[in-house]
Order: structure tokens, then C-alpha cells, then sequence
């Protein structure tokens, strides 16, 4: 097979278009793996309401910071994005938060994001976080925000000043 050499100099912007391609040209077939992936369905929810902890093992940290879906495919990924505040109120401690699927922590012990405060003074940490999932499922799943301090007599807080935030998006596998 002889190789064939492309040269891109001199190359603008309308020298490829739709038209010069056939249709049926390109294939998902044709595409690089794992390229050519959908989005199949988009779900969010917020909370505007503090919610506290002083449990060391992660609980629920707000209801409506919940999620169902259910996958179209068991070949589907679920990715996960929240949105929220951390607050601790000294260096005693930490408040750790993480997304569950039904009773499994996409995270590990620490969450998948923590606050501290580096002195005595209560800290406010927007806290951004996310993970893909690969759940192998097509029946109804919850995906939920908890929330856990490393100090029981040191509370924990989300959505401290702001409004908390989960929201999933189904991919085709």
C-alpha cells in the first residue's frame, strides 16, 4: 500500500467543505474509539437550604440535592457535576463531600472534595465536583450529594451563601 503524504500548507478554511464530502464519507465506524458518544438525557436539581452535619461517616447531605435516572443502555456513563459551598468552622476539622449511587461512593473516604480552614476562623469553600460513572444498568439509580466532617463536634455545611447544585448527563457507551 503506498502512503500518501498530506500537506497543509496553504490550506484555508473553505478549501473543505460539506459539499466536497460525500455523504455516508464519514462513519462512526470511521471515527477514532470512544469517539461519537451522545448525550441521551440531561437531569439537574438544586437546594438553596443550609444543611449541617457533625456525623464522621458520610450521610445524606440534602434530599433535594438527588437525582433519579434511569439509563438507556447498561453500556451508558452517567457523569456527575454538583455545585455547592463547603463550610467548617475551624482547623479542627474537615467537611468532606461525595455523590453516592444508590449505597456506592463514587469517591473514596475523603469524598471526591473537602474545606478545611488553615486557623481558627469558619471558612466558606466553593466546592465544584464531579465523576463519570459506568453503572452497567438500565434500572432506576439515585445519585446523591452527602456530606461528613472528620470532627463530630465540628459541623459541616453545604450551601452556606449559595445555591447547591447537582446535575447528570447520560452518554452513550
Amino acid at each position: 500500500m503506498a502512503l500518501t503524504k498530506i500537506i497543509t500548507q496553504g490550506i484555508t478554511d473553505d478549501d473543505v467543505t460539506a459539499v466536497k464530502i460525500d455523504d455516508g464519507a464519514v462513519t462512526a465506524a470511521k471515527l477514532a474509539s470512544g469517539v461519537g458518544g451522545k448525550i441521551l438525557q440531561v437531569l439537574t436539581t438544586t437546594d438553596n437550604t443550609v444543611r449541617t452535619t457533625s456525623s464522621t461517616s458520610f450521610v445524606t447531605a440534602s434530599n433535594t440535592l438527588s437525582i433519579d435516572i434511569t439509563p438507556s443502555s447498561t453500556s451508558s456513563k452517567i457523569f456527575v457535576m454538583v455545585s455547592t459551598t463547603l463550610r467548617i468552622d475551624n482547623n479542627a476539622a474537615q467537611a468532606c463531600l461525595t455523590v453516592y449511587r444508590e449505597s456506592t461512593n463514587l469517591g473514596n473516604a475523603e469524598g471526591l472534595g473537602n474545606a478545611y480552614s488553615d486557623n481558627a476562623q469558619a471558612l466558606w469553600t466553593p466546592s465544584a465536583i464531579s465523576v463519570l460513572d459506568s453503572p452497567s444498568s438500565t434500572s432506576e439509580l439515585t445519585y446523591q450529594v452527602y456530606l461528613r466532617t472528620t470532627n463530630g463536634s465540628i459541623p459541616a455545611r453545604i450551601n452556606q451563601g449559595s445555591r447547591g447544585t447537582i446535575t447528570i448527563f447520560e452518554v452513550s457507551g
